[in-house]
Parts: structure tokens; sequence; C-alpha cells
């Protein structure tokens, strides 16, 4: 499998104007990936819980326009948002051989968050998706360009990870893999594949809260932390306990291992934060509430028997991960125990999710 099979064939038919909106969710890595080579090809393996309620809506409408220059403008929550044309101008520059369109058009792209943008959410998983999506829904609609379902969605996350890598698992759900992986039949470094394999009911629904310690933006990017593996006296031992982790967790998810599921995912979480901690130069993303909150659930799980665990991105918030029937008993514990190391007090309730969602066409 290359990236050949994604060159489109030539377009035989250019509408002259239309839109179209999808909503695509943000997600949570298990299994994290750290550290990329190439355009944006992952290290190592990865798999993640696709979300419900965190999600970006886009609306892209598009005009035809004479001259080959990438033409767009980007608005974020109603305002104009210049802030974001370069990242978005490099990823137009990065899909063009795959879908040469960009440059027939002028784009005006309206993008909103149900969570805060930079409070340690996938904000760039989710927005880059959204817009991978609308655009791949507008080649789809070009007359003579045939997609079958699996087909879009491939297309969607191979364009999407050209954007954000993260943003390759936000097509789909509910546990998607990214990342060739001996264990994982079809799972490629290109696109984001759907979890092929048994799951047991008791990580259907899974639950996520997602507690927010810091809503500010993060003081070291994701692209640097990634850029700084490249050097990294730890990295070649990092990509294959990945690897490894992710082969453990195939059995455990069929046969609904909670506590060998708990000890994967929270050694994932602290293992990213250790290169962080390692690296050249070295910075800490986590916030003393942090460290306060991670100590309350260990302590909580080891009193009460409680299937809780933590898991944290790249940045300072918690995301609190626990099996749908003990919903009630964990969240009573959030708010009495955990939302005083929230900004504000401030904590949203998710849950794993069947992915992104077409709003409305007018193609």
């Amino acid at each position: 499998m290359t990236e050949a099979q994604f060159l489109p064939q030539s377009y035989s038919e250019m509408p002259e104007q239309g839109s179209v909106t999808w909503r695509a969710p943000s997600n949570i890595a298990l299994i994290k990936y750290w550290g990329k080579h190439g355009i944006q090809l992952p290290k190592n393996p990865s798999i993640s819980f696709t979300l419900s309620k965190s999600h970006t809506t886009t609306t892209v409408s598009f005009q035809k326009k004479k001259n080959n220059d990438i033409t767009f403008e980007i608005w974020f929550e109603g305002k104009p948002a210049p802030e974001f044309a370069p990242k978005i101008q490099t990823f137009l520059e990065r899909i063009e051989p795959y879908m040469p369109l960009v440059n027939a058009y002028s784009f005006k792209i309206e993008t909103s968050n149900s969570f805060p943008h930079s409070s340690g959410i996938a904000s760039s998983a989710s927005g880059m998706s959204a817009l991978a999506l609308c655009l791949t829904s507008i080649e789809r609609s070009i007359a003579g360009v045939e997609m079958t379902g699996a087909g879009f969605n491939q297309k969607a996350s191979f364009l999407s990870r050209l954007g954000s890598g993260s943003a390759c698992r936000s097509i789909e759900g509910e546990l998607v893999v990214w990342g060739a992986h001996d264990s994982i039949e079809g799972s490629t470094d290109l696109y984001g594949l759907p979890y092929p394999y048994e799951v047991h009911s008791i990580f259907k629904n899974f639950q996520d809260t997602i507690l927010l310690v810091d809503k500010g933006e993060k003081q070291v990017s994701s692209t640097v932390g990634h850029n700084l593996m490249h050097e990294h006296p730890f990295a070649v031992q990092r990509f294959q306990q990945a690897s490894d982790q992710l082969s453990r967790l195939v059995p455990v998810l069929e046969k609904g291992d909670l506590p060998a599921f708990i000890n994967i995912v929270e050694s994932e979480a602290l293992s990213l934060h250790a290169m962080m901690l390692t690296s050249s130069p070295y910075f800490i993303l986590m916030k003393p509430n942090t460290l306060e909150i991670i100590n309350l659930i260990w302590e909580f799980r080891k009193t009460t028997g409680s299937h809780i665990c933590f898991t944290l991105d790249a940045g300072a918030n918690v995301h609190v991960l626990y099996p749908e029937n003990e919903k009630q008993q964990v969240l009573a514990f959030v708010r009495s125990e955990l939302t005083q190391f929230c900004k504000n007090g401030e904590y949203i309730e998710d849950v794993s999710g069947k992915g992104a969602q077409l709003i409305a066409n007018k193609l």
C-alpha cells in the first residue's frame, strides 16, 4: 500500500460553488504516538478511543477561480482567525498532489469547537479531520470521481494525517489504530484503521471525563515535542515499548481485562511525559494539580476497587477513563474530590463514539 492509491482521477466536471459541513470528534490515545518521520509518519503505532462530545464543526464554502494560487480565509467561532492561516496553508500545500482541486477554488473555512481551544484536548485532531472530510466530500461530488464508503474514509484519514498526525484517528470509531503493526491486520502508517478485532462489551461506551486543569496555550507545542524525539536518548526503547504495549492490549480488549488495561494505559501516559522530561531541551507539561489528581485517582481505586484510571495527552489535563457501569460512582468522586483542581472547576463528561458526522451538504 502506497500514497499512490490516493492520487485522484482527472476531474471531468468542476462545479462553480457549493458548501459542506462536517463534525469531527477529538480522540484520546491509549497507546501514545510520539515521534515522527517523513511527512507526518509515525515512529510507533498508536490506538485511541474516538470521543463523542469533544468535537469540531467545520463548514467549507468554495467558489471557482481563475488563478492557481491556494486561496482561503479562515474563521474561528465567528471571527476571522489569521493566526491559523500558516498551518492551513501548509496543509493545503501538502495535500495538493492528492487533491488538485485546492488550486481551482477559493475557500472560506468556518470552524468552531465544543471545547476550549488549546486546552490539552486534541483540537488539531478534530479540526484537521473535519477540514479533510469537507474537502474529500467536495472531491467526491465531482463527476467522474468515485469513492466507496471505506475508500472515502481512508482518503479523508490519509489527508487529515498530513495536517495533524493524530487527526487520522478522528474519522471513525470507537477504537482506531494508526501505524503498521504485526498484530493488527491491515494497519498502516498512511491512515487510521478502525480496530478490526473483537472488543469486550465492558469497553463499549467507555467513559472519559476530561478534567480541565489548564486552559491556556501549551508552553511547548506537540510539533516541537515530536521533533525532540529525533535525538532523544531513549527514543528507540520508547518506540519498541509502544509497539509491545499494543501487542499486549489486543488480548486485553478481547477478554475485558480491566486491571491489565489500567496498567497499560497509565504506563503509556507516564511514558509519554517521561520522554518530555528527558528530552533536550527538557520540559514539563504537567501541572501540580495534574499530580494531585493522579494521586487521588490511585487512592480512590485502591480503597474502592473501582476500575477508574487516567491518561494524559501532551498537556496538563487529565482524562479520567472508566467503564459505563461505574459512571455514577466515579462522577460523584470527580465532583466531590477532583474538580477543586480544575480551572474554575470545569470538566467535560465525554464517552467513546462512532466517528465523524456529515451535518450539511450543498454540493
